[in-house]
Order: C-alpha cells, then structure tokens, then sequence
C-alpha cells in the first residue's frame, strides 16, 4: 500500500461510489480481490454489483468503534443515574473516569489506574463494559483464524452482560459477522485510510474550512497524492 488518495469525489452514496468504479473500468475492476470498509450497507451493495469477485471485509476498526460506543454509552446511563439519584460526589468521579476507561490498560497513568480500580469497585456494570470493550479490542487484534472463535464466545458473553447497549452490539456484530470474519482472515484493516482521514482534516483546520468540497478535494489530492502541477519557472525533473 502506498498510503496515496488515488480519487475523491463529492458525495457518500451508492451513486457516488459507483463513479469511482465508473473511472476504474470493467478490467481493472475484475482484478480487486479484497475491499475493506465498514459494514455501511450501500458500500457492499456496490461492491458485489461493480466487482462482485471480491471478498468484502468489515474493517476491525469500526468494530472496536462500535465496542468505544457501546462504553460511553454505559458510562453516560450510569453518570445520569447516579446524578439523579443525588449522589454529586459519586458522579463527578464517574465524568472523571472517562479517559481512564477509553485508554488501553497498558497506556494507563498510575492515577488513571486508580480510577479503573475505583470504577471496578463502585460500579459494576460499568466497569463489566469495560471489561467487554477491552476483550473485544484484543479479539479483533489477533487476527488469525482462531479470532473466530474467540468472537463468537464474546458475542455469547456480550448477550448475557445485561448491557443494552452491549446486547444490540452483540446482535449487531452477528448480523455482519461473514465481514468480519473475512477482515480478521485476510488480516487487513483501514489504517491508512484512517490516517488519511486525519491528515485531510488537519488540512481543512489550516485552511480554515473550504466554502466548497472541491475546493478540499483539489487540496488533498495535491497534499495527498503527490501531485506536481506546472508552475511558472518551474523545470520537473
């Protein structure tokens, strides 16, 4: 992988993804063996019409998102409910739990550390979405055939928490299980993707916005793809 934006285009819709396989051709189309995305259902919708030989694969990032998701929203149910149960105290250290609970456990301060301790000891049920969050970070990490396994245990586990949020995330990651599946076998993941993502917003902070997206598009291809228009007095090697 080069890491470079190849095509950008206005647009996050079925038709506008269907002009970048427009571009591509019929041929070279043929010839992609793996797309990875998230689990967005006009993405696959295209990929099996345009260049259905390809195996879709669900990317380990956005699941992790979904698991993230699943967290702060336990943690936002549990703050709410000690708050009006009139416990201010209890619930100001719930708000201050939240980067303690989003890190990895090995990134943790010590005093972050101590915070999870106290969150394992004063609630529970959050901390038992912790625990899910954490499991479900080194499943999709493992990326190997045994990783299979491994998801549908946690699945199992994730069903019986008692966590709403935890529960529809279980059902969720059934239904596009044959996409993850095929992320964690081929052991391919949007990490350049996502870096790009950030490096295009660090570009739309330095301009201070764009009034119109091709305007953004022009600059990221630029930025991105190494593009080196003529200039006035300039010799290309």
């Amino acid at each position: 992988m080069t890491g470079r934006l190849i095509w950008a285009a206005v647009g996050r819709d079925k038709a506008t993804l269907a002009k970048f396989f427009d571009v591509l051709g019929p041929e070279r189309s043929a010839r992609i063996k793996v797309v990875t995305a998230d689990a967005a259902g006009w993405i696959g919708d295209v990929v099996v019409e345009r260049c259905g030989q390809a195996v879709l694969c669900i990317d380990g990032f956005h699941v992790i998102q979904w698991a993230t998701d699943a967290l702060d929203q336990v943690r936002r149910e549990t703050w709410n409910a000690t708050r009006r149960s009139g416990m201010r105290a209890h619930a100001r250290d719930l708000k201050g739990a939240r980067y303690a609970l989003w890190k990895n456990p090995e990134d943790l301060t010590e005093r972050q550390a101590a915070k999870l301790a106290w969150v394992a000891t004063a609630n529970k049920g959050l901390y038992r979405a912790y625990s899910l969050e954490v499991q479900l970070r080194a499943v999709i990490a493992a990326k190997h055939a045994g990783a299979i396994a491994m998801l549908v245990k946690w699945c199992a586990w994730a069903a019986r928490s008692r966590l709403a949020a935890f529960i529809d995330l279980a059902r969720r990651i059934r239904r596009n299980m044959a996409g993850i599946f095929a992320g964690l076998c081929n052991n391919i993941s949007n990490a350049i993707v996502e870096s790009t993502n950030t490096k295009l917003r660090v570009l739309t902070r330095l301009a201070f916005g764009f009034r119109q997206p091709e305007h953004l598009i022009a600059l990221a291809l630029l930025d991105r793809r190494g593009y080196t228009p003529p200039l006035p007095g300039r010799i290309l090697a």
